[in-house]
Parts: C-alpha cells; sequence; structure tokens
C-alpha cells in the first residue's frame, strides 16, 4: 500500500535501504530504476536463509482482552498467526518462504472447517514472470449447508455456490523485497486477523454469503509504488470474479491491511466508500473504540482499488502514520518484527470486523 502525500522520512529511510536490496519502500526514491530485464527473478533477500523470529515477550498493557469481551475473538490466537508467519522469514511473492506461509494458511484454514479455492496464476513484474496463488475462503450463506471441505494443497476450485449476495473481506500475506523485511505488522498482521475470523465464521450461515480473500503479490516488486506493479493478487481476483458474474454479488468489502501495532489510529480512508467507512467507524464507536478508529481521513493506494474501480463498495481498514514519531515509524523497514505487534490492537481490529459484518447481514 502507499500514502497519497509523501515525507522525506520515508523517502530518506528508502534511498538507504535501496542500496542494499533489490526493492525498497512503496513511497517514490530518488535511486534510478532498475531495467526490468536486469532485475533478476529472485533477489538475495528471497533466497537468503530467514532470520529467527523476533522473541518478543507482550507486555501487560498490549495483553489481547478475554475472547468473551471481543464477540469470540481471540486476540492471542491472532498473535500467535503473526508469530508463525514471522518464523518463515521474508515472504516476498514467489519465494520458498511464502509457499510455506500459504501451506500454512490452507492447513489451518482446513482445521476450521474452511472451503477455500487456490487459484494459482502467474504474473509479469519488473522482475520477470513470478508464480503467485490467491487464497479464497467461501462461507455460504443460509440457503446452502456447510460441508465437509477438501484436501488441501488443492489446486481445484470448490464446486460454485449461487450467492444471494457476498460480504468479502481481505488482506495481503506477502511481504515488500527488503533485507531482512518479516512484515510483522505490513502483511501479517492482517492475515492473522483474517484466519481467526475464519475460525469463528466458517461455522456460522447468514442472510450473505462470506468470502474472506488471501491475496498474493500486494506488494511492489520496485521500490517504488507505481502502477501497475502492485495489488496483482487482487486485479487478479477482481476480474475473475467479473467473469464469473461474482463481481455484481458483493455488497462490501472490508479490507484489513497493517492493524497490529501497539499505538493505533486508523483513520478515515479517503478513496473507500463513504457509506461503509461510516458503517465500520460507527461500529467501532459503538463498541467504545472511538479513540481508535478516529474521523482524520487519509487517502492510501491499497488492494481494494482493485475493487473499487469496478464499482464494488469497499473500506480498507489501515494505519499507515509512517512518519518518524508515527504509529508504524518501522514501515518497510527490518524493524517492522514481532515486537512491534499487539494482541489487543488485532483483537480491536477483530471485534470491529465481526460486529460490522453482523451489521451487513442485517441490511
Amino acid at each position: 500500500m502507499k500514502p497519497t502525500s509523501r515525507n522525506l522520512f520515508c523517502a530518506a529511510a528508502c534511498a538507504s535501504i535501496f542500496l542494499f536490496a533489490v526493492a525498497g519502500c512503496k513511497a517514490k526514491a530518488d535511486n534510478p530504476q532498475p531495467n526490468a530485464k536486469d532485475a533478476p527473478f529472485m533477489s538475495a533477500v528471497t533466497t537468503a536463509p530467514p532470520p529467527a523470529a523476533a522473541q518478543a515477550s507482550v507486555q501487560p498493557s498490549d495483553e489481547a482482552p478475554p475472547p468473551d469481551k471481543a464477540d469470540g475473538f481471540d486476540g492471542k490466537r491472532a498473535y500467535d498467526h503473526v508469530a508463525k508467519q514471522v518464523s518463515f522469514g521474508p515472504r516476498p511473492a514467489g519465494s520458498a518462504a511464502l509457499a510455506q506461509t500459504q501451506d500454512y494458511l490452507l492447513a489451518e484454514l482446513k482445521s476450521y472447517g474452511c472451503t477455500a479455492d487456490v487459484d494459482a496464476f502467474s504474473s509479469d513484474t519488473p522482475a520477470g514472470r513470478i508464480a503467485m496463488k490467491n487464497i479464497l475462503v467461501k462461507i455460504p450463506d443460509n440457503s446452502f449447508p456447510i460441508t465437509t471441505p477438501p484436501t488441501f494443497p488443492s489446486e481445484s476450485p470448490t464446486p460454485k455456490l449461487p450467492a444471494k449476495g457476498i460480504i468479502l473481506l481481505g488482506t495481503h500475506y506477502d511481504t515488500k523485497r527488503l533485507e531482512n523485511f518479516v512484515g510483522a505488522d505490513d502483511g501479517g498482521s492482517s492475515t492473522g486477523v483474517m484466519l481467526e475470523l475464519a475460525r469463528l465464521l466458517c461455522s456460522q450461515k447468514g442472510r450473505y454469503a462470506v468470502w474472506i480473500a488471501f491475496f498474493d503479490g500486494e506488494e511492489a516488486v520496485r521500490p517504488e509504488w507505481q502502477d501497475p506493479d502492485n495489488c496483482y493478487g487482487s486485479r487478479q481476483m477482481a476480474a475473475r470474479f467479473a467473469a464469473s458474474g461474482d463481481l455484481p454479488k458483493i455488497k462490501a468489502f472490508l479490507l484489513a491491511d497493517l492493524v497490529g501495532t501497539k499505538t493505533p489510529h486508523f483513520k478515515r480512508e479517503s478513496y473507500s466508500t463513504k457509506a461503509l467507512v461510516d458503517l465500520v467507524w460507527s461500529v467501532a464507536k459503538k463498541l467504545g473504540y472511538g479513540n481508535i478508529f478516529v474521523d482524520d481521513s487519509a487517502p492510501i493506494e491499497d488492494d481494494h482499488q482493485s475493487f473499487l474501480k469496478r464499482h464494488v463498495p469497499s473500506v480498507d481498514v489501515i494505519d499507515l502514520d509512517n512518519g518518524p514519531t508515527g504509529d508504524v515509524y518501522y514501515w518497510h523497514t527490518p524493524q517492522d518484527s514481532l515486537d512491534k505487534i499487539s494482541p489487543k490492537t488485532l483483537a480491536i481490529v477483530g471485534h470491529v470486523f465481526l460486529e460490522s459484518v453482523k451489521q451487513l447481514q442485517s441490511k
């Protein structure tokens, strides 16, 4: 994702990181762009042995509330999912570490009784053609029984179930190609939240189907964020929905990204659909999180734009306050490690998403 307004701190940091890595921060860098023909398919970042996971101890102030205080959402479980992803090391699209992550996601989803499709595709990038995978959980509406899930991993799509309407949730699970970048917050936190949401929702049926998307290839391959070098997975999924006829059935798309910081302030993302932003922020305020889901706004480019461009109502819940004293000052640096993650924040976001889904189911 990329903030529309860039700051000198991020630019300076990215320029420094670029000297040592094939790709750096999404904000525009001053370094000359590499030629696509010269860019390696796999950088040294993706082939180096992954560093050991950060040994982070959770402070009492960051401990998750009991699940019964968050509608069943277990922030500690979500945190453990983040820790597992971090243990794989850097996870750029096409890397062996991301393949480990995919196996982990599918195994967890199977254990919850979730039915999931795996869409394996390839994308042309500045680093060559890269194999990617989107994972899509499909929870049918109350017109359909929930059946035993297939064996994973599987490249075969599950039988198509017609839906009266779809509530789509989403995250990206890849990390940026940076030296020693394990993306605990950027990629890891939102994926941990979506896994915990899947655990809770896969056994439930409502008026509308709930689909949960795990996007590959959100991060730009080059240092800067410049179309079309970003959002490969969400573009692929939106195009598939358009071809299958499912796109018009999506009532709302709720995206999470960078949702684990210890000092969260989620601003209203200004590209997002206002009515949907109002719904989510209203839910947050009713749950007592008005000091976290704040009324300031900021434009951020992210996976939700792949759906906004196709007229799907969408909202992005993200804290990308990445200035020197901001909530996520560690954005796109090796400091985005497990010690930056708060189980409490994960629980708050999960609670808001659960209650927002309930609100949407009632409309």
